[in-house]
């Protein structure tokens, strides 16, 4: 099983591919899986490393750096989501949401209302809802509009993609908006195994100092490759309480288990 990163802040090999603020990732395993597809540079990415093309999507949530790039990948293909995807979201008085209306996916993709865990291929595992009992990464100043009323923005549709290898759980993460603890709890719960290794945005730029290191010294990982929203400062921390562990990553990072 090979993970590519498509879409990120940051390029990481010598080739000419393009960053951007969003994040994509496809997994070569069973079969193809697109998780998330970033801003608007997964396609081009994909095509200069030579990927094959997604055989399913899976949306990690429905901000628009995660979402916005579904448009350029074949149509009907199967689209797995929480429904709350389509909710008008709003950060600091500014548009953050889905950019495409329900309407329109609906009609193109072959979407799978997906709010509970499941294996969306063999071993690969959408995480759906996850429950919250540690810290959350969710944004201040946002809010969305459900049912034509305005509500605090707890982003409950974030979810995760845990997969099983012989060597444990790798958890592949979009934003982590439900908190790395909570995230990594959850996973370890429905596969019934441990994460062991940890690719992705993980949103410690949300916390303080004192709380990241809180956050890193509860993981029991032989790997960690944050990308996106971890933050310049958190990537440092865990650079350096993480040893050998880390790995830094960006487009064009590969892993294989």
């Amino acid at each position: 099983m090979k993970i590519t990163i498509l879409a990120d802040n940051k390029i990481m090999i010598p080739k000419p591919l393009k960053a951007e603020w969003g994040f994509s990732a496809l997994i070569e395993a069973k079969e193809v899986i697109m998780f998330d597809v970033g801003l608007g540079c997964s396609l081009s990415n994909l095509l200069v490393l030579q990927k094959p093309f997604p055989d399913k999507i899976v949306l990690s949530h429905g901000h628009y750096d995660h979402t916005s790039a579904l448009y350029p990948f074949p149509r009907k293909l199967p689209l797995y989501a929480h429904p709350d995807i389509f909710l008008p979201r709003f950060f600091e008085g500014r548009f953050i949401g889905l950019p495409y209306q329900k309407e329109l996916i609906l009609n193109n993709f072959d979407f799978v209302e997906q709010g509970e865990p499941m294996e969306v291929s063999k071993g690969v595992w959408a995480l759906g809802e996850i429950p919250r009992n540690f810290e959350t990464a969710t944004l201040k100043d946002s809010f969305a509009i459900r049912d034509g009323r305005k509500e605090n923005d707890e982003i409950r549709d974030d979810q995760s993609l845990a997969i099983k290898t012989d060597k444990g759980i790798v958890l592949l993460l979009g934003c982590c908006h439900s908190g790395l603890r909570n995230t990594v709890k959850w996973a370890e719960e429905v596969l019934n195994d441990e994460v062991k290794f940890i690719i992705g945005g993980t949103h410690l730029i949300a916390f303080t100092e004192e709380k990241v290191l809180e956050i890193l010294k509860s993981l029991k990982v032989d790997l960690i490759a944050p990308t996106h929203c971890t933050g310049l400062k958190a990537e440092m921390l865990i650079a350096k309480i993480m040893g050998e562990k880390y790995k830094p990553a960006g487009v064009g990072s590969e892993f294989e288990f």
